[in-house]
């Protein structure tokens, strides 16, 4: 494969000079070494940012993700502001959902609203397969943030099955999600079949975004820590496995993460990560060693920690690199995504701080 700077470089995974192959962001995730410790933040692309709160005043949510203009200035508004090593696109993990025919809605301060829940077989056949065509404002976002972005890596991402299949069960947000854990116990053949459904909607909507030019993908499981070890081995596990070993032979690098996990990061690494996300609630150095030798690692600084005095920020970052550097590669991120509240002038010199003391770090071998 030829040299390109694009963002679908080097896809068979060899390091290259330039372009967003090459970056510290890749390089991390790959676990080879790079100049720096790469740093961005979940749910930087607005919620912080009043340049965002500004151009989303009007529009809502399901829309501003249908409008490639839209997702490209929001997508690389931290990108100008913060200086962070990679963009992630300004989406939300039910779009593929509704593309997929799924009647919903994103209500402001609730979040995903399902107007007809999933209860039966007959209710899991409404969701149908998609295609680039059934999401083209994705293909045009992502090709036109490419261009933009240069050598700066572009993430995609989607949710994984089950997170998503609690919010369809639930019909909204859940704290318990016993309606959820209901199906899954009751009805374990209904359950198969809505996360393989899922997975199939996942992979196909990763499989757009990697098409039209991500570097990285990410897939969330924000739900799966309500579940014990053995549940999530048994219900929740091969269904992820399904998405992320379907981009196998993407060459791109795999992430995943999910908030509330100790005890599965290292089933959720099985899945075929090569990037495993951690909560704040885990030292990184112990989640290494739960994950394994053979995958990265990203996060993990508590988002309300920016809310503190900066001594205490810069504190926290210095000890999330130095556990960070346990791991055979450290992305550095939040344990969760960017609070609304957040000062984002703190994000900013969070990712200067991280470049300044690994770089130093790597300077001193």
């Amino acid at each position: 494969m030829t040299t390109d700077t694009t963002g679908t470089a080097a896809r068979d995974g060899d390091s290259r000079p330039g372009g967003p192959a090459d970056s510290p962001l890749i390089r991390a995730c790959r676990r080879q070494p790079g100049p720096h410790t790469p740093v961005w933040f979940m749910r930087q692309a607005g919620r912080s940012l009043p340049e965002y709160r500004e151009i989303r005043a009007s529009v809502p949510m399901l829309e501003s993700c249908r409008r490639p203009d839209l997702v490209t200035e929001i997508t690389l508004q931290p990108v100008r502001r913060h200086g962070v090593d990679a963009a992630i696109l300004f989406s939300d993990i039910v779009v593929p959902v509704a593309a997929a025919g799924i009647d919903l809605d994103i209500v402001p301060g609730t979040g995903p609203v399902v107007a007809e829940p999933i209860r039966s077989a007959a209710d899991v056949q409404r969701i149908n397969p998609i295609t680039r065509d059934d999401v083209p404002y994705v293909d045009e976002a992502v090709r036109r943030l490419v261009v933009e972005l240069g050598d700066t890596p572009l993430i995609g991402f989607a949710g994984a099955p089950f997170t998503l299949a609690s919010y369809l069960v639930e019909g909204g947000p859940s704290r318990t999600h016993a309606k959820t854990k209901a199906l899954m116990y009751g009805d374990e053949e209904l359950w198969n079949a809505l996360c393989a459904r899922l997975a199939e909607v996942t992979l196909a909507f990763l499989r757009v975004q990697i098409e039209a030019g991500v570097s990285a993908v990410q897939l969330f499981d924000s739900w799966a820590g309500a579940l014990s070890e053995a549940d999530y081995r048994r219900y929740v596990l091969p269904h992820s496995t399904a998405v992320l070993s379907g981009l196998a032979d993407a060459g791109v690098p795999r992430i995943h993460f999910g908030v509330g996990t100790a005890e599965l990061l290292g089933a959720m690494g099985e899945a075929g990560a090569d990037v495993v996300g951690v909560d704040w609630r885990t030292p990184l150095d112990v989640a290494s060693r739960r994950i394994g030798p053979d995958r990265a690692v990203q996060g993990n600084l508590d988002p309300a920690v920016l809310l503190a005095p900066w001594p205490v920020v810069e504190a926290e970052v210095r000890r999330i690199l130095e556990q960070g550097r346990a791991a055979p590669g450290h992305v550095f991120n939040l344990g969760h995504g960017v609070l609304p509240e957040t000062d984002p002038d703190v994000l900013t010199r969070v990712v200067a701080l991280v470049h300044e003391l690994s770089s130093r770090r790597a300077d001193q071998g």
